[in-house]
């Protein structure tokens, strides 16, 4: 495993801690570096779950994915994708609608790296480098116009990303997204969340993002819910992650009480 002392490739900043990498670390993967190891262990000082929580939030992706796709959605668009690993939203997609069109957007040199590797040789699966927080980017991006039809129904993945965004850029970056989205539209969020934690972890995770280019903002269910403003939710609800649809064949690790998740459907 690499560390700060040793080379990274052209690029690659190992001097703060990355987002994508720490998540990585989360799910026991090798794509990280020494400084995002301790930025995790900080992490861990207040939330000793948080690999737990890492997959959960995964298994809540792969539901998300298979619900979207048996509701007839043929493309998709997952924000913040992070690093591959088991359970991709195309292979997912893809047992369902084998056509499936996704396209990953990131905005970390190392995952734009693995993704295109990874994503090569299937031509329905492309990497765009754009960032949440410029949506018009996201949705104008070259690589995403050349899958997406916006005039079809299009399934959008916010999965532990719009807690990277200030309560002043929600409206306008989720307004954007919803209002180029075709009826039919799905967009899917998970929010880590204030609810049931002490002050003192929710200030030390924050403290931790913080070093970060990507700094974190833990609410409450009543401030993630506007989150969705706009759309219609998906039954159940706005929901703990091991509550949203639970599935027996699919169950993810045992819960946690970290997360909030949702779908959205854009009715008209």
């Amino acid at each position: 495993m690499p560390d700060q002392a040793e080379s990274s490739p052209a690029g690659i900043d190992t001097s703060r801690p990355s987002v994508a990498r720490m998540y990585d670390f989360y799910l026991d993967g090798k794509d990280n570096y020494a400084v995002d190891r301790a930025a995790v262990e900080k992490v861990a000082e207040v939330l000793p779950e948080v690999r737990q929580v890492a997959r959960e939030n995964r298994a809540f992706l792969r539901r998300a994915v298979r619900y979207m796709a048996r509701q007839g959605i043929r493309q998709f668009i997952d924000v913040g994708s992070g690093l591959p690993t088991a359970g991709n939203t195309h292979e997912i997609a893809q047992e369902i609608i084998p056509g499936a069109r996704v396209v990953y957007v990131d905005n970390d040199p190392v995952v734009l790296a693995h993704g295109r590797a990874l994503l090569a040789a299937d031509d329905n699966t492309t990497v765009a480098t754009a960032d949440l927080h410029n949506p018009d980017d996201v949705l104008g991006h070259a690589e995403t116009t050349r899958l997406i039809d916006f005039d079809e129904p299009v399934g959008i993945l916010l999965i532990a990303m719009v807690h990277f965004l200030t309560s002043s850029e929600r409206p306008q970056v989720m307004g954007r997204l919803r209002d180029a989205l075709a009826p039919g539209s799905h967009i899917t969020a998970t929010h880590t969340s204030t609810d049931g934690q002490s002050a003192a972890a929710v200030a030390q995770i924050e403290a931790v993002y913080a070093t970060t280019p990507t700094p974190i903002y833990l609410r409450s269910r009543s401030e993630i819910s506007p989150f969705f403003d706009g759309l219609e939710l998906v039954e159940p609800g706005l929901v703990m992650l091991h509550d949203w649809q639970p599935d027996q064949e699919d169950p993810g690790p045992a819960p946690t009480r970290w997360m909030y998740g949702g779908i959205g459907r854009k009715v008209s």
